[in-house]
């Protein structure tokens, strides 16, 4: 065969591998919901403004009920978090695009609102933190970027790592579910597609089914809402069950700015019913920490004495409120 010829083969192969590639994924695509076309949308961009956004407003209602048909298993997989958190593990959301960066997002919230240090709840998307504001190319098609991504958390068997993904198919998202699960650690897959690998390769699998998009395939929008109430869910019942609310009353609030000192105090007035001198009083002494000011004023003792209940009560202050 001549140089030429050679070279033609050549071509011709590296051209026909990708087209097989890109076929076989089309097929895949076609029997999501979350990719499938609605002929009735075919005509949406000449609609008016406030057409178009009745449409969507209609569309989003959709999302809670399909959250409400999965709130057992999404219960069942909190109260395994817990008890795993509850022994020192940590909460890892693992996923790509949309997907990764609501679990970002969720984990970068714990910190100010729970208190938690930022290594207890992370949030890893595939390609890194530059891939929260620009695509990187390939990473969510890697099932090993998943695993090393984990192995440099050095993973233990009290962690629990959720897998996020859309279309539940994403290699990101799987592969960490695999490599959690396969390290011992408890495994939740979040996708919003019936009978899909994510969730097959999980533990806990919760497959909130939103159905097509308005723009078809673009699961930010009732896939990316639904994930984000799954979210928003497994991190603050987490929480609650970890004793890091008083009712519903952020008590392990971190006071980092001026917005979150007011609130610090108005937390423990709705708490306590003192008057201002008195929560100043017992916030200074507490060195601004919420929990032991409430404690310290409700049980009438000093801030070691309230500190050291809440240690023997694992910082639920409730149990540390009746505690001898």
């Amino acid at each position: 065969m001549s140089s030429a010829s050679s070279t033609s083969s050549s071509a011709s192969s590296a051209a026909s591998a990708p087209s097989a590639t890109y076929s076989e994924l089309r097929a895949q695509l076609a029997t999501l919901t979350t990719e499938a076309f609605r002929p009735d949308l075919a005509e949406i961009d000449q609609l008016p403004t406030l057409t178009i956004a009745r449409t969507m407003n209609k569309e989003d209602q959709t999302v809670p009920a399909a959250v409400a048909e999965q709130l057992p298993l999404i219960a069942a997989a909190i109260d395994a978090t817990a008890a795993r958190m509850a022994r020192g593990g940590r909460l890892i959301y693992a996923g790509a695009g949309t997907a990764g960066r609501l679990g970002v997002l969720d984990a970068s919230e714990c910190p100010p609102t729970f208190n938690t240090d930022p290594s207890e709840v992370v949030g890893l998307i595939a390609g890194g933190p530059s891939a929260m504001v620009k695509a990187v190319e390939g990473a969510e098609d890697s099932k090993d970027l998943a695993a090393a991504d984990l192995d440099a958390l050095d993973l233990t068997a009290d962690d629990t790592v959720v897998g996020i993904s859309a279309s539940g198919r994403t290699p990101y998202a799987i592969g960490a579910v695999e490599h959690a699960r396969a390290k011992g650690a408890l495994t939740i897959g979040l996708s919003c597609n019936a009978d899909s690998g994510l969730a097959a390769a999980a533990e806990h699998g919760i497959e909130v089914v939103t159905g097509p998009e308005l723009l078809t395939g673009s699961t930010r929008l009732k896939a990316g809402t639904a994930q984000k109430l799954v979210l928003n869910m497994i991190s603050t019942i987490t929480m609650i069950r970890l004793g890091k609310t008083y009712g519903n009353l952020m008590v392990d609030v971190r006071a980092s700015n001026d917005k979150l000192q007011a609130r610090s105090r108005r937390i423990v007035s709705l708490a306590t019913g003192a008057p201002d001198e008195q929560i100043e009083t017992a916030l200074a002494e507490a060195d601004g920490e919420v929990k032991t000011a409430i404690l310290m004023i409700l049980a009438d003792i000093d801030a070691k004495t309230a500190d050291q209940r809440l240690r023997d009560t694992q910082g639920h202050l409730r149990a540390a409120l009746t505690a001898p």
